[in-house]
């Protein structure tokens, strides 16, 4: 059985056209933003153990000079800046831009069973845990006896 092939010559060049003409297009428009976002909220997680509450907050490129943590009526606000890169003429130009940079400012209450003074944090690998343990001196659970 013999095949017959339909070619039909005419739309072969614009078809060639077209595909060269959206390669070019392609190149001059940004598929994705190509500056990068100023809204900058990290994510964080909340860990309670036996000892306390684990706060981590996801801060890749962020210096430790830029993160301020403070305690204020009740509250534990951790604030900073994850600075965007400068342009100039060593800097390279965005292309495409997924992560944010800015101002970011997250506000924790506090149980008043935290130890307050007792408050740490360490910034790793992108990462601040700040410890928050119990005092072992307030309660606010306890079993009584009935006699």
């Amino acid at each position: 059985m013999n095949t017959l092939v339909y070619n039909r010559p005419a739309l072969r060049p614009a078809r060639a056209f077209n595909i060269l003409f959206g390669e070019l297009l392609r190149d001059t428009l940004p598929a994705a933003p190509n500056a990068p976002s100023t809204a900058f909220h990290p994510a964080v997680d909340i860990l309670e153990t036996e000892a306390g509450f684990e706060l981590q907050l996801a801060l890749p490129g962020v210096a430790k000079d830029a993160v301020n943590i403070d305690f204020q009526e009740g509250q534990l606000v951790v604030s900073g800046e994850r600075k965007a890169p400068q342009a100039g003429e060593n800097t390279p130009k965005f292309r495409r831009a997924e992560t944010a940079y800015g101002s970011f400012r997250r506000a924790f209450r506090l149980p008043e069973t935290v130890s307050v003074k007792a408050i740490s944090a360490e910034l790793t690998d992108g990462i601040l845990r700040v410890s928050l343990p119990l005092d072992p001196e307030k309660t606010t659970k306890q079993h009584i006896e009935v006699r």
